[in-house]
């Protein structure tokens, strides 16, 4: 006699050999625990503190035709974090270098998204105490991606500024770069909600701080400036310094309250992943007149003649 089956009952559970990645990845090199793996392939644990309690540090640096721009200011500032986070990895700077340059080579990509970081780790005991976590660093190669596409290069990019408030540095360090962004994400879906591209978001004092990635600058009677707390300094925002102390234009880091961003003569934001990007339209009101002023146009040529300069750039060591 057959024995019923009750169609309730499920099936036990059954151990898998291996874990099958059903999602697919940008093309690129990572390196990871001394092994250079293609994208898809370099993972980390579920139990590393950089993905349970987001803590990591990072930077990016950019290669354009075949060259890194500025990379060694993007190692001082890694290697800042990694001190201030009392965190160590087994390379030197020299080391990190190398290991990019190979990300890179292996690849193949002429214009790439270069990132190093550094995450607490795990504890093979899952301790609590971050001392007893194993430091874990790794780096990747992909393509060159921008906070703004050709069309909003072009044009400019529509922002919005969101009532959300950046992280107070008396929290968080902006000079570690890390990857606390609730409050920057939930200001992109402020802007999506009012038909804008990216947003920005406020400083504790309620004024203009810094949008998810990048820094902000706005001209008025021809000087410029861009808030002075509570953001990243970042490495094209410092870059925006050098080039107007060449071109003899003034520019101050300041206070920059929301009213004043919306009456400038001219608006753009800077990131790694962009460089120089004008802003046309904030909160659904034209800047100025709504086209790229001549000051941002301006500095975004000079931005990119520096990009073959060998005192701003470094070739990559193709194979």
């Amino acid at each position: 006699m057959s024995k019923s089956i009750d169609p309730h009952t499920k099936p036990s559970p059954s151990l898998s050999a291996r874990h099958v990645d059903p999602h697919s990845y940008p093309n690129g090199v990572a390196f990871l625990d001394g092994q250079y793996l293609p994208m898809s392939q370099a993972k980390i644990s579920v139990l590393d503190w950089g993905f349970l309690h987001s803590d990591a540090t990072y930077d990016t640096v950019h290669v354009w035709n075949s060259r890194f721009f500025r990379l060694d200011l993007h190692l001082d500032r890694f290697f800042g974090g990694l001190e201030k986070l009392r965190m160590t990895i087994p390379f030197d700077r020299e080391g990190v270098a190398e290991i990019l340059h190979n990300c890179v080579a292996l690849s193949g990509h002429r214009a790439a998204y270069v990132e190093m970081l550094c995450t607490r780790g795990a504890s093979p005991t899952f301790s609590r105490d971050p001392r007893e976590a194993v430091n874990r660093f790794m780096a990747f190669a992909v393509p060159f991606g921008s906070v703004a596409n050709a069309e909003q290069l072009q044009r400019g990019l529509h922002i919005a500024i969101s009532d959300k408030v950046r992280i107070p540095p008396a929290s968080i360090d902006p000079a570690i770069k890390n990857y606390h962004w609730l409050d920057l994400v939930r200001g992109l879906y402020d802007a999506y909600d009012r038909g804008a591209e990216t947003a920005l978001v406020l400083d504790f004092n309620g004024n203009v701080a810094e949008g998810p990635g990048f820094n902000v600058f706005c001209v008025n009677d021809g000087k410029l400036s861009t808030p002075a707390v509570g953001v990243l300094p970042g490495i094209t925002r410092r870059t925006v310094f050098d080039l107007c102390a060449e071109a003899g234009l003034a520019v101050t880091a300041a206070d920059v309250g929301v009213a004043t961003l919306r009456q400038s003569d001219e608006v753009f934001i800077t990131s790694t992943a962009g460089g120089i990007m004008p802003v046309t339209v904030i909160d659904g009101v034209p800047v100025a007149d709504g086209k790229v002023g001549a000051i941002t146009r301006r500095l975004m040529a000079m931005y990119w003649q520096k990009h073959e300069d060998p005192a701003w750039s470094s070739p990559v060591r193709y194979p």
